[in-house]
């Protein structure tokens, strides 16, 4: 999903999920996933963290005390987080079989739930992309007896706030109420999951916002550049895919088309629910089978192949531009394998974290070649990979790109000291509560992905003993298993580093 969050960035690893998902009620033509943002080129976000610092200025007076800063905030709020991260948490299974993991909480008024249905953008048929990012758009636009406006108005007196995603694996809503006026927000959303509209109307409108912002991509030189990285890795895989669709494509889409995709991707075997807040289990499981009982019990997707990112290929792409993007992809690791957490730690250290990594000291520390440098994690369900970017001076890009990959030989071929991996160690047991559990929403976006990645309802009570359980020779071995090969790489400036003069 993403249109709007197309150039977020991300500040927590992919494996450690906020609810970074929850936006505004009317968000339109939601385009990527966040988690699939990692793989691509850097947009504008990510790689406005990469103008130069001036000459000679190394950043460290600045990083200081907003480090400082930044810690005695997390030790002021620490103890309350603390208390979230040993919440309980409640299966619910409704009489009709559906399934929600629950956590109440009656601290303040409001109910989040929070789901997702198996598929997502990799279902949208040839010829037919950006169905699930238009139909993203289009669950507020009229459902069972309410038109657009209708529906729009009843959504405002009851005070909720409702939001639909497509991400490349699965369709995701959610939807916050006052715990008084549930009863009336909980049949919006099952109008809305069970009975959409789809009238013609309000998909033109939307339609043609998806349409604008597709033009304006076309314009956009990191956008071109991203489409061209994600087929050099992916090939004709549906990851390669524009998920908010092309001109052509698009304007394909009618209302049958809609209606069929819903049928098929909206059903109760590949459905997911995680609730936070003002509710006991006995009303949810109503509440449960009010909302998605009608659906069909069992989806009809496409089939989708998993795919290695194909690495050990360069990419350039000029653009007259004073900077220069670099992205880099490794293999990856999957978040069942045995090895997952001794590969996040190694991650952590390599370009994880945000002041303290190994790439942001030689990089910006060192040589105030770029303000940031970072590795991140991809775990999507058919791919994964380690990806690292940065951007710079266009006239000192091989200069970073030599120091990006110096500092992966060495980590390769040596590993983390003792010393950083229990600093490492420390501070992902100690930063999980902050990251994840720091509202209702992003308590249901942890449970969630917790679902999904099949972790387990106690996860949450276990992480701590994973953790600490990994050696530091299982991190060294996970960095020369993920850090030998011979990665892809991306450059996007201007050829041969010579930026045009201003």
């Amino acid at each position: 999903m993403r249109n709007q969050h197309s150039g977020a960035f991300c500040l927590l690893p992919l494996w450690e999920k906020v609810d970074w998902r929850e936006a505004p009620r009317r968000m339109r033509g939601v385009g990527r996933s966040a988690i699939g943002a990692k793989l691509e080129h850097p947009s504008s976000d990510r790689a406005s963290l990469g103008h130069l610092l001036p000459q000679g200025e190394k950043g460290r007076s600045r990083i200081a005390p907003l480090a400082t800063l930044l810690l005695s905030l997390f030790f002021l709020i620490l103890p309350s987080l603390t208390a979230r991260a040993a919440m309980s948490i409640q299966e619910v299974t409704s009489p009709k079989g559906i399934t929600a993991w629950l956590v109440e909480d009656y601290s303040v008024p409001l109910v989040a739930i929070r789901f997702v249905f198996d598929g997502g953008t990799t279902q949208d048929p040839a010829g037919k992309e950006g169905l699930a990012n238009l139909m993203s758009g289009l669950f507020d636009e009229g459902a069972g007896d309410l038109d657009s406006e209708a529906f729009q108005i009843k959504l405002d007196d009851v005070g909720a706030e409702m939001s639909f995603e497509a991400a490349r694996d699965g369709t995701y809503g959610s939807m916050r109420m006052l715990a008084e006026q549930r009863d009336a927000a909980f049949d919006l959303l099952r109008l809305a999951v069970t009975e959409p509209r789809f009238d013609q109307a309000p998909i033109d409108r939307i339609r043609a916002q998806v349409l604008s912002g597709i033009i304006a991509n076309e314009l956009d030189p990191d956008t071109l550049a991203q489409r061209k990285w994600l087929e050099a890795l992916y090939g004709t895989h549906p990851y390669a895919r524009p998920d908010q669709g092309t001109r052509q494509s698009i304007a394909t889409i009618t209302p049958d088309d809609l209606i069929a995709f819903h049928k098929a991707n909206f059903a109760r075997d590949g459905l997911h629910v995680a609730v936070v807040g003002a509710i006991d289990a006995e009303t949810l499981k109503k509440k449960l089978d009010m909302v998605f009982g009608g659906l069909p019990q069992h989806q009809a997707l496409a089939p989708v192949a998993d795919v290695d990112p194909k690495l050990n290929q360069q990419l350039e792409v000029n653009y007259d531009q004073p900077q220069t993007s670099l992205q880099l992809a490794y293999p990856g690791v999957k978040r069942s394998a045995p090895d997952f957490f001794a590969a996040v730690l190694m991650n952590e250290i390599l370009g994880g974290s945000a002041f303290t990594s190994r790439l942001f000291e030689e990089v910006r520390e060192k040589r105030g070649l770029a303000y940031s440098a970072s590795s991140d994690l991809v775990d999507h369900q058919h791919a994964n990979a380690l990806a690292i970017t940065t951007a710079t001076r266009a006239d000192r890009a091989a200069e970073t790109l030599a120091v990006v990959r110096d500092v992966v030989k060495r980590m390769a071929e040596e590993g983390p000291t003792e010393a950083e991996l229990a600093a490492t160690k420390k501070y992902l047991i100690g930063a999980y509560a902050i990251n994840n559990l720091n509202s209702s929403g992003a308590i249901a976006a942890t449970l969630l992905e917790l679902q999904l990645d099949k972790l387990g309802i106690d996860y949450m009570q276990r992480r701590a003993a994973l953790i600490n359980a990994v050696t530091l020779d299982q991190v060294k071995a996970a960095a020369k298993k993920l850090l030998s090969a011979e990665p892809a790489i991306m450059i996007v400036g201007p050829k041969h580093g010579e930026a045009k003069e201003e």
